[in-house]
């Protein structure tokens, strides 16, 4: 399991929070320890390093609220629909990039199948997986409601015995220091320059709120 964790969450072709972050202060020749330390601070939020664990305690909640894994279809339906209704987030689905099932997350997905389907929290994520993207589509709020590797990796550590969720992001850097690590040496050998984001003046800032004012009332 630790073999397949650590190769799936290597890296994240450079774009997520930590992975960026490594790249970003190592760009300015920082030593590779600080810069990796800067990814790993980048895991302290909800959206990132600690989604891992978010999802996995929405999983143990709706667990709890419906009485375990051995819950009708239906009832589970009208569960997510409710929390959906009431502007609750289902973490774990609807990835604003992915647009279809994260391939992460059907490796795991496959392994628990093969090794522990007999899981209940496994149970109830196969369940969750045919209901949630369905219930978001028919709302139409979400673009993508597919789910992502958050959705199942809670499930499969717990498995094994690590039930200390605050552990989850810990994991987490170990896997991706070597992918964002491997990377710096690359950038290094191949002397790349400092990243330096763009900048925007008012006039800009002033387009840009205005689009999305333009957006929200077609939509509405």
């Amino acid at each position: 399991m630790m073999r397949k964790y650590l190769v799936i969450h290597s890296d994240h072709e450079g774009g997520a929070v930590s992975a960026h972050a490594v790249r970003l202060v190592g760009s300015a020749l920082a030593d590779p320890y600080l810069a990796f330390a800067a990814g790993m601070n980048g895991c302290a939020g909800p959206l990132h390093g600690l989604a891992i664990q978010d999802s996995f305690k929405w999983i143990k909640q709706v667990s709890v609220d419906l009485g375990g894994s051995d819950v009708e279809i239906s009832v589970l339906e009208d569960y997510v629909r409710s929390k959906l209704q009431a502007g609750h987030i289902i973490p774990g689905f609807g990835h604003a990039l992915l647009k279809q099932t994260d391939p992460r997350y059907t490796c795991l997905y496959e392994f628990c199948e093969k090794n522990f389907p007999d899981d209940p929290y496994f149970q109830l994520v196969k369940k969750l997986k045919e209901v949630v993207p369905a219930v978001m589509r028919h709302q139409g709020k979400v673009r993508n409601p597919w789910p992502n590797v958050d959705a199942i990796i809670g499930v499969v550590f717990n498995h094994f015995g690590l039930h200390d969720e605050s552990f989850f992001p810990v994991v987490l850097g170990v896997a991706r220091s070597i992918g964002s690590l491997s990377q710096l040496v690359w950038d290094r050998a191949l002397c790349l320059p400092i990243e330096r984001p763009s900048t925007v003046n008012m006039d800009w800032i002033e387009a840009f709120c205005k689009s999305r004012t333009d957006n929200k009332q077609e939509q509405a």
